[in-house]
């Protein structure tokens, strides 16, 4: 039996997704300026933009919100020094002043942490710091906050599990955590804030052409058992669905080439006793390709890979050659006790949606983006840094402006996002926690954590802001989006599972065997994500029984 739907006193931006009938049907009745194709960063972006900006948008994804690439990025606000080798430097300008920005307008999301290159000689110490100058005066970094340069002794005293014997000692500066996902969730209820229609688990299967243009998309809901669906009518669509923007471009076009490179990256989780540190630091991998070792919580996590990938998997698998690749760098980079395949706990694996640059290797591809147009007038949009996604919007929507040849109001994405409408404390360089230090509540929901503690600060109080205000509507949701604690938790938050389906069910109106299946549904896809792990602590315990 149904359990009614609990109602609730709501605000501007909350998306609310248990009547998934009223959406629906809300998205096909009205006619939007724009439709933006894509619940990740750049489309939430995007939408935010528009919205903000005076145009009615709809906002369509086929899964939740930052589903895909943007939730499994490696988690760093940074300004991307290592492409000024490339010569790239607008990009790294745009980059470090978004970086900014961005911290003014979530600052809950933006968490500064010290990175730390080891360095090994002394000219690579004097090229570093060259272009760490270059990247300050790009960015505009305040001068209490500029790179410092430790001895070996320094070194060994601020992180004691550095390997520094063939060190000179390291180079400190100041880059940013974020809950990217999060991150996500702030622009698309703020795109809400402003009147956009936000409809997640519907993936287009059809682009409407009229008279040769665009006019607006099917999609029906990807949930089992729902049989829902709508025809959404727009001036303008964005296809910004990141690795599946070249499946959206062929429903436009079916003979269009394909634009896009796919590339994978993974992150390893162990818990932070393995390797206990302060600061991220820079590893020495055997191909010189920068990767890194970020403390966070109870655990560290050790990203990223980038090789090419030949799909557009939702949950792209993990291979040995991927794990030992990170491990190996670790075990270069760090005097602890080596770290195996049984030491991870958890992992994350995205997929890049670079645009293709033939010849080149997964690490020199430009991570610029691009947009294209295609023939019914479709935008369409990939690349880009996770740092850079508002410009990116800015861009868009200006593009949108000149198209339907009216006036839009001026860019106000400056603003505050969702949550981060309160003034950070003054930031201390010398201080790897950031502005909200350990405050776990105030990372995830910034000026609304206060919400969360009167409802009780506790599991269930966090499901009944993912349900209620944050467009929560399967269990997976709240555990890998919306809590972080699929990625972030030494035990990779199963046993929060069956506490926080308990209260989604309550909310949802689920039955117990909708319950149940949704704790078995996270419980095999984190199966299924880390089988590679699980069988390594396994094997040892059936040896030891035979």
């Amino acid at each position: 039996m149904r359990v009614p739907v609990r109602a609730h006193e709501s605000r501007p931006g909350d998306i609310d997704a248990r009547d998934r009938a009223g959406r629906f049907r809300e998205a096909e009745e009205r006619s939007f300026d724009v439709v933006v194709i894509g619940g990740g960063i750049t489309g939430a972006g995007i939408a935010r933009e528009a919205a903000a900006r005076g145009l009615s948008v709809a906002l369509v994804e086929a899964f939740d919100l930052a589903s895909g690439t943007s939730s499994r990025s490696s988690k760093m606000i940074h300004g991307g020094v290592r492409y000024l080798a490339q010569g790239d430097v607008s990009l790294v300008r745009e980059a470090a002043i978004e970086r900014q920005i961005l911290r003014r307008i979530a600052p809950h999301l933006t968490r500064a942490m010290p990175f730390v290159l080891p360095t090994r000689s002394t000219a690579g110490l004097a090229k570093f710091r060259a272009a760490m100058w270059t990247f300050e005066k790009l960015g505009q970094v305040p001068e209490a906050e500029r790179h410092q340069v430790w001895s070996r002794r320094e070194l060994e005293e601020r992180e004691p599990c550095a390997a520094t014997a063939e060190t000179n000692g390291g180079v400190a500066y100041l880059e940013f955590l974020t809950d990217d996902a999060r991150l996500t969730l702030a622009n698309a209820r703020s795109a809400a804030a402003d009147g956009a229609v936000v409809l997640t688990y519907a993936p287009v299967e059809e682009i409407l052409v009229e008279g040769e243009r665009a006019v607006g998309v099917r999609c029906k809901s990807a949930i089992e058992g729902e049989e829902l669906g709508a025809v959404i009518r727009g001036r303008i669509i964005v296809n910004a669905a990141g690795p599946w923007v070249d499946a959206i471009r062929a429903l436009e076009d079916g003979e269009a080439a394909p634009r896009l490179s796919l590339t994978k990256g993974i992150h390893l989780v162990v818990p932070r006793e393995k390797l206990p540190l302060s600061h991220t630091i820079l590893m020495n991998a055997a191909d010189r390709r920068p990767v890194f070792a970020v403390p966070r919580g109870d655990v560290t996590y050790l990203g990223t890979t980038d090789t090419f990938h030949p799909s557009t998997d939702l949950w792209p698998g993990i291979v040995p050659d991927d794990v030992e690749y990170l491990l190996d760098a670790a075990a270069r980079s760090f005097d602890v006790p080596h770290l195996g395949f049984e030491d991870v706990v958890t992992s994350w694996t995205g997929i890049r949606p670079l645009v293709s640059q033939a010849g080149k290797k997964p690490s020199e591809i430009s991570r610029r983006d691009e947009a294209w147009t295609g023939p019914g007038g479709v935008i369409s949009i990939a690349g880009g840094k996770l740092t850079a996604y508002r410009a990116m919007a800015e861009r868009v929507v200006d593009d949108i402006g000149k198209r339907l040849g009216e006036p839009l109001r001026a860019a106000v994405t400056h603003a505050p996002l969702i949550g981060g409408d309160f003034e950070a404390p003054p930031l201390d360089p010398a201080r790897p926690l950031g502005p909200v230090a350990c405050d776990r509540l105030l990372e995830l929901y910034g000026s609304e954590a206060a919400d969360v503690r009167a409802a009780g600060g506790d599991i269930e109080a966090e499901v009944k802001q993912a349900v209620q205000r944050e467009g929560a509507v399967r269990l997976e949701d709240y555990w890998v989006r919306r809590s972080a604690r699929a990625f972030l938790e030494a035990d990779a938050g199963l046993g929060t599972l069956e506490v926080a389906s308990q209260e989604m069910a309550r909310l949802c109106g689920w039955d117990e065997a909708r319950r149940a299946a949704e704790v078995q549904h996270c419980h095999e896809l984190h199966a299924r994500n880390n089988a590679l792990f699980i069988d390594a602590r396994e094997t040892p315990r059936a040896e030891t029984a035979s």
